[in-house]
């Protein structure tokens, strides 16, 4: 597979700061975001492998790159005791339980928005005709399924690890609803590029 000019841009992008956290989560014994880097590497080479049949357009890949800098970032950075995931960014709702919002909910909001938009492109090109409601609900709901997928990840990180920073029931639970409305966004924002 030739790879072209504003690829290897992507490759030396996310090099960039794959390689400096992987070695610094090594140097904390950091196993959680070890395996989320894993994960990460995982992801970035199924795209990759499958790139000439997928065609993802520019826009998706660096949505997804940044993604994956702000999720080392949001890990492995610590300020004032706490990791920056922690991080409140605007205090709309605080409570002893929970708060919104977080740089932990922004992140999970932004992926979803891209990662819908990639589920959007790829059931367009499938699906021909007039069924595009029909593809806005699919690429929404692709998307959802997805972010459950990325909360068994979650999970199975504070079974295997016995320190993770990955929060409770009620983090847990603002994932989802931040996944989700990140897929809804995505998902409207791909039907808008298209026409």
């Amino acid at each position: 597979m030739q790879i072209k000019r504003g690829e290897w841009l992507l490759v030396i992008f996310n090099l960039a700061y794959i390689i400096p956290f992987t070695l610094y989560y090594i140097s904390i014994k950091n196993f959680e975001f070890l395996w989320y880097v894993f994960i990460l590497v995982a992801i970035f080479l199924a795209i990759a492998g499958t790139l000439r049949k997928t065609k993802f357009d520019y826009l998706i890949l660096w949505g997804l790159s940044i993604w994956g800098l702000m999720h080392m970032v949001g890990g492995g950075i610590v300020v004032n005791g706490e990791v920056i995931y922690a991080f409140k960014l605007i205090p709309i709702i605080e409570n002893a339980d929970y708060s919104i919002l977080k740089y932990d909910q922004f992140v999970h909001f932004y992926l979803y928005v891209i990662v819908s938009m990639a589920a959007f492109h790829l059931l367009s090109r499938e699906i021909k005709g007039k069924a595009n409601y029909m593809i806005l609900i699919m690429a929404t709901l692709v998307s959802i399924g997805i972010g459950a997928l990325n909360e068994i990840a979650e999970f199975s990180a504070v079974l295997f690890f016995p320190e993770t920073g990955v929060g409770g029931y009620y983090n847990n639970s603002w994932d989802l609803v931040f996944n989700s409305f990140g897929a809804i966004l995505g998902t409207v924002i791909a039907h808008f590029r298209k026409k």
